[in-house]
């Protein structure tokens, strides 16, 4: 039970993108198109999953013990890169539509704050590796679910009467801004949950 109110909380009440915050670039560069957002969601979540597994590894087996916990940042981005350039290369190979349709998008998931953002909370919330795992995969789910939603609402604009001040990344922003108190809804079900498990 402690798994789902895990997955719940990442998804919905601390959501990467719009609770924390993390990720923005991706979020509004990607999310005009929704088939370009499912493919970005796809992307961010198995290169968030993977890259927090291994990141938890190089961490707790070759950091730590070395006494180089200062070289975190680095030795993440180093990882994240790595798989990165494993998606990208199977993406121009298998698919190459959507490999055309991220663009400049897909490199940028090296230095995407939301994969190494959530990198770094697996760690400093001292989640162990299932958890980490289960925590990462959570909330990729959660960028893919805010992404998804993102480009509908914003493929529906197109056909809205927008003030002309307020086209393109204007809208955007005020959206998200509306997403995040939408979400902001869920605060305190994770508590709730915990409170009746413990009944």
């Amino acid at each position: 039970m402690e798994y789902i109110i895990l997955v719940i909380t990442a998804v919905l009440i601390k959501n990467i993108l719009l609770a924390e915050y993390l990720g923005n670039c991706p979020f509004l560069g990607t999310s005009k198109r929704l088939d370009t957002a499912i493919g970005m969601g796809m992307a961010v979540i198995f290169v968030l999953t993977i890259a927090s597994a291994l990141t938890y590894l190089v961490q707790y087996y070759v950091l730590n013990p070395l006494n180089l916990g200062y070289l975190q940042t680095i030795a993440f981005i180093l990882v994240i890169a790595s798989l990165v350039q494993l998606v990208e290369m199977f993406l121009r190979k298998f698919a190459k539509a959507l490999y055309t349709a991220l663009g400049i998008f897909l490199p940028l998931i090296t230095t995407n704050c939301a994969v190494l953002g959530a990198a770094i909370l697996v760690i400093r919330r001292e989640y162990n590796f299932v958890e980490g795992i289960i925590f990462s995969f959570a909330a990729a789910c959660g960028f893919s679910l805010a992404l998804i939603l993102m480009a509908g609402i914003r493929e529906r604009l197109e056909v809205a009467n927008v003030p002309k001040p307020l086209m393109g990344t204007a809208i955007g922003l005020i959206i998200a801004g509306l997403m995040s108190l939408a979400f902001f809804g869920f605060v305190g079900v994770d508590a709730s949950l915990k409170a009746l498990i413990q009944q």
